[in-house]
């Protein structure tokens, strides 16, 4: 729209423009046709004042059918390149449109898609944690059953080794005291001082 009203107001100043021109050539026609050495310009001769009219005629011909013909003409195209113009912006401004659009839909889906991975990320880390716990649990319980058990092996052991010792102790004593004095000695005195020497030393 504005280019159309800038385009007619430039016909409405060139058609004063010319009218101007006219009005004053003709006032200057006059002065230059007194001008020595330019006949062409004597008014005075039938042939001078013809050729000026028929001029002015033609001129004015030739002024209406481009005013008429040419400038409308010329006019329609400008108008189609200026719709032209205003269409591709549109298309452009459009095509620029549903671009950011898809970009946004774009940086969308790759921020939803860093948050599931993210969260897929803590979910695996969170499984193997427990999973791991979950190992480190049992494999800690079945440690503490394999000590338990070896300590009571050991202290089954201990025991049996203790009484053992504490036989063979006496037994020795016996023999030691019967051949020594040749009177077996009294099993419940002998018992008794065998348990009070292995405990002096820390055993049985």
């Amino acid at each position: 729209m504005r280019g159309r009203s800038k385009r007619r107001s430039f016909r409405a100043h060139h058609n004063a423009a010319m009218s101007r021109v006219v009005a004053v050539a003709g006032l200057m026609l006059p002065a230059a046709a007194r001008a020595e050495g330019m006949p062409q310009l004597d008014f005075t001769t039938p042939l001078t004042v013809s050729q000026v009219v028929w001029g002015a005629i033609i001129f004015a011909v030739l002024y209406i059918l481009l005013s008429r013909n040419g400038l409308p003409l010329v006019t329609s195209v400008l108008d189609e390149r200026a719709a032209k113009i205003s269409t591709d912006l549109n298309e452009a401004n459009a095509a620029k449109a549903s671009a950011d659009a898809d970009m946004a839909e774009a940086e969308q889906a790759i921020a939803k898609a860093r948050a599931e991975a993210q969260t897929a990320i803590s979910a695996a880390l969170d499984e193997a944690k427990k999973a791991a716990a979950a190992q480190a649990e049992a494999l800690n319980a079945r440690l503490e059953a394999q000590l338990q058990d070896s300590e009571a092996q050991i202290a089954r052991a201990r025991a049996s080794a203790m009484n053992a010792l504490r036989q063979v102790a006496t037994e020795t004593a016996a023999t030691v005291v019967t051949r020594l004095s040749g009177v077996a000695p009294d099993a419940g005195r002998l018992d008794g001082a065998i348990g009070s020497a292995l405990a002096a030393r820390g055993v049985g």
